[in-house]
């Protein structure tokens, strides 16, 4: 419940402490006393826009704060959960407006903006005002009541989950399908690069081996040239080298023993003339494979040209890049195979879960089909007392085939303000004072199937008098014994109901007319409510008539 709301530097407002009480809080007062500023300022707190045109002193900034005692629900619990805020009671959310223009909002002094404090305060109030009601136009708002009505709470819940479920599964759907539908389209071209990869059948690192072949090939008979002749001089000349440095060995041997170094270098000599003759054979071996092949060279040509074009169409510079096109080629096929078991088995999960959600959305039509006659009844009783006798409700429901967040239904309230047996949509045909009563009573009816906030309602008896103003004055009462009511009126047969009477006036604070407000005692309220009804309001029949309609 909204426990007080504090004002300062608003309009002509300077400063207002207004603390209200549970159940049925009245606020009566002349035309102009400030009333609608009030609500102005309340609706600050609960998200709406502002700019420095409402500073009462533009050199002071504007302060409207309002605390709460709230009724701590799920949804209310993961608000603070989501938005990092502590959860406190009373919670009190603060709006400043500074002489330059710019807005800050607090909820327990934590930063918050416009949405978060939208968000939050229609957890907390719901504000009933005059040609505002076109929440009651919102089929999303009229599908609610009449799941209220009918009991769906449990029934949403199962149904939401499922939902959701649904909705995720369906876009995984849609999206493998599209991924699939854009891959088929390249499926030929892939297959066909991915065939000429494996036809080709480069091993790693072969273009690179083969290029280093073909070099060798081109060249064999100059290299075979040079190395045959570096094997002849080394091995086969009239002197060759190997022959000379074994003689060198021969002849150093013979001093070794007279001179130690001359040892050693004979020694080293030696290894040198055993290496000498081994680099002779292993280059003979060599001279005598390299051959001109000239069918071998142009084998390679081939591979290394094959090599090459491919290379250039998948724009990669090596064997190694071959290589990873055609794993990649290989495994985009793959998961297209992979992709159609997965749509295989996304579409089974689907239709699983559209079984479930015909299951559950049918056995809340049928709660729906059920409390639908008794709650457009009811409304029209109401509708009848509250001064509209030959205005009629009728709530039509149609069903979809595809599912949607509610179910497969489509409710809608049609309205006839003049037992015309037309029916049209609410946007159409009902005026706002209308609207107003309509919505009057259809909270009256779902009340205590919702959980509703703090209600507050302006000027809701506009248009009506007398016995209809009675009415609405017992149907605020009876809703004020589960819900805290806050409620702007005209009317004495409404104030006449209150729990706490605040009274709104106009003071000259000797600079400007300010507005103020006072809670009236009991005496007081009846003074009021005497004025209220016209005539010698000190009269003591006027006082006595505002004593009974108090009882």
């Amino acid at each position: 419940m909204l426990l007080q709301l504090h004002i300062r530097n608003y309009a002509i407002i300077s400063s207002l402490n207004i603390r209200f009480a549970d159940g049925l809080n009245i606020m009566t007062g002349e035309t102009g006393a400030g009333k609608s500023i009030i609500m102005g300022a309340l609706g600050l707190v609960l998200g709406n826009r502002a700019d420095t045109a409402v500073l009462h002193h533009t050199d002071d900034k504007c302060v409207v704060e309002a605390s709460f005692s709230p009724e701590v629900t799920d949804v209310l619990r993961q608000f603070f959960e989501q938005e990092d805020i502590d959860l406190d009671d009373p919670i009190i959310i603060r709006r400043e407006i500074t002489p330059n223009g710019k807005s800050r909002g607090f909820v327990n002094d934590t930063p918050v903006n416009l949405g978060q404090m939208k968000k939050l305060a229609s957890q907390l109030v719901d504000l009933h005002q005059q040609f505002e009601t076109l929440e009651l136009n919102d089929a999303a708002f009229q599908l609610s009541v009449v799941d209220a009505v009918a009991d769906n709470a449990a029934l949403l819940d199962t149904y939401s989950g499922s939902f959701a479920e649904w909705q995720k599964a369906t876009k995984q759907l849609q999206d493998l399908k599209a991924k699939q539908q854009a891959a088929l389209a390249e499926k030929d071209y892939k297959q066909y690069l991915l065939d000429e990869l494996l036809e080709a059948a480069f091993q790693e690192h072969e273009l690179e081996q083969l290029e280093e072949e073909q070099d060798t090939l081109e060249h064999a008979e100059d290299m075979r040239q040079v190395v045959m002749a570096a094997v002849y001089r080394l091995a086969e000349d009239e002197e060759p080298m190997a022959q000379q440095l074994k003689a060198i060995v021969q002849q150093l041997a013979g001093m070794g023993s007279r001179h130690k170094g001359i040892e050693m270098l004979g020694d080293r000599l030696k290894s040198l003339q055993i290496e000498l003759a081994d680099i002779a054979g292993e280059l003979q071996h060599v001279g005598e494979g390299l051959h001109m092949d000239p069918e071998r060279l142009q084998l390679v040509e081939q591979r290394i040209d094959l090599g090459n074009k491919l290379m250039l169409k998948h724009a990669v510079s090596d064997t190694k890049g071959l290589l990873r096109v055609q794993h990649q080629l290989a495994t985009d096929l793959d998961e297209q195979v992979a992709a159609d078991e997965r749509i295989g088995v996304l579409e089974k999960s689907i239709t699983q879960l559209e079984e479930a959600l015909r299951n559950t959305g049918f056995a809340m039509r049928e709660r729906r089909e059920k409390a639908i006659p008794a709650l457009g009844e009811k409304v029209n009783d109401i509708l009848k007392s509250v001064g509209m006798p030959n205005a009629r409700l009728v709530i039509e429901l149609t069903h979809r085939s595809e599912p949607v967040a509610t179910g497969f239904d489509n409710i809608q309230f049609l309205f006839d303000a003049n037992n015309t047996n037309r029916f049209e949509a609410l946007s159409r045909v009902a005026s706002g004072g209308e609207l107003s009563r309509l919505m009057l009573a259809i909270k009256s009816v779902v009340a205590g199937s919702l959980q509703m906030p703090t209600l507050i309602f302006d000027e809701i008896d506009s248009g009506i008098s007398g016995e209809a103003a009675r009415q609405v004055g017992i149907i605020l009462k009876r809703l004020a014994a589960h819900h805290q009511l806050i409620c702007i009126t005209h009317q004495p047969q409404i104030a006449a109901r209150a729990d706490a009477h605040f009274y709104i006036y106009k003071q000259d604070s000797g600079k400007s007319l300010e507005t103020q407000v006072r809670r009236l005692t009991d005496q007081e309220r009846v003074d009021a409510i005497a004025a209220m009804m016209g005539g010698d309001a000190k009269s003591e029949n006027t006082l006595k008539a505002a004593r009974e309609m108090m009882l």
